[in-house]
């Protein structure tokens, strides 16, 4: 079987900086390859539930954790400042010793961006704002002293940012949309993040995808493929259908169907085969999301009974 790589969401929502670094010490120890943070200022159904601000939480992480890559899914580019975002980045690499990921998306809710002082497009206004950031941050982690950009939305004047993050952060785009965002990925992505909400739909992004590489002159094998997921990982079949009922009354559909063509959801065995349809689509990368008040149970299940089988 080929390689997989394989990433799992840090406990973040109501949870406290205790349990989420227990977690990502945890995570790292079974053996995952990267951990991921939601990059949201309000929780997603209310701004009264809490939640850790990501790159706060991933500086946190970086600091305790040695081998695995950090990241964010995602960050919207439009809610900071872009030049502030890129020195954050790059301190929070230097913590890490070169081990982030920097994800990137458009964002969806509005009072996460007005009610901390930065304004709220449109969709196409917030889409060149992802384009203008993400432009903006490779110059300030390149070779360049100082960085002048005059952008739509995006604007600095001899920006310098030291010191350079130790390596050039791989991008992650997250997103699905064909006209734009794939596009963006195309030129500009080294890895793109299919939607939990939007995975059974993956062999036909990725089709889109290839094609808005070819468009743009780029060879698609250069863009990493990943989805975002949940897994409802059940050590037999009688006891799935209650994991099942519990995950979609749970999560809805924001974590995708787990009943879905793609769903990693079964037993490991049925779980296994299901990662190898991905591998066979060319995605071979996931970020998982285990549910349960203490989701280390599952993902050292996952640890021991699924990830051997790609190793």
């Amino acid at each position: 079987m080929a390689k997989a790589h394989f990433g799992v969401m840090v406990p973040q929502i109501k949870r406290s900086w205790d349990e989420a670094r227990d977690a990502s010490s945890a995570y790292e120890a079974m053996g995952f390859d990267s951990l991921w943070v939601n990059d949201h200022l309000y929780g997603p159904q209310s701004p009264s539930i809490p939640i850790m601000e990501a790159w706060s939480l991933v500086a946190g992480i970086a600091a305790i954790t040695d081998q695995v890559e950090l990241g964010t899914l995602v960050t919207p580019a439009g809610m900071r400042n872009p030049a502030h975002l890129g020195k954050v980045i790059a301190s929070v690499d230097n913590i890490a010793g070169g081990r982030v990921i920097p994800g990137f998306g458009a964002g969806w809710m509005p009072r996460e961006f007005t009610d901390f002082g930065m304004p709220f497009g449109g969709t196409k206004e917030r889409l060149t704002q992802m384009r203008e950031t993400i432009e903006l941050l490779k110059r300030m982690w390149g070779d360049e002293e100082s960085v002048t950009l005059d952008g739509d939305f995006v604007r600095a004047q001899d920006l310098v940012t030291e010191p350079k993050p130790p390596r050039r952060p791989p991008i992650l785009i997250g997103g699905s949309g064909e006209q734009v965002t794939l596009r963006l990925v195309a030129r500009e992505a080294d890895i793109w993040n299919n939607p939990a909400g939007g995975h059974g739909a993956l062999e036909q992004k990725i089709g889109v995808l290839r094609q808005r590489c070819e468009e743009a002159d780029r060879d698609p094998a250069e863009v990493t493929i990943s989805q975002q997921c949940l897994v409802t990982l059940a050590p037999d079949e009688e006891s799935l259908a209650p994991a099942v009922e519990r995950a979609q009354r749970i999560f809805g559909g924001h974590m995708g169907d787990p009943t879905g063509p793609l769903a990693l959801t079964g037993t490991s065995e049925r779980v296994a085969e299901q990662i190898q349809k991905h591998l066979d689509l060319g995605c071979t990368m996931f970020m998982m999301e285990f549910f349960g008040r203490d989701p280390r149970e599952p993902a050292q299940a996952f640890a021991e009974t699924v990830i051997p089988q790609f190793r």
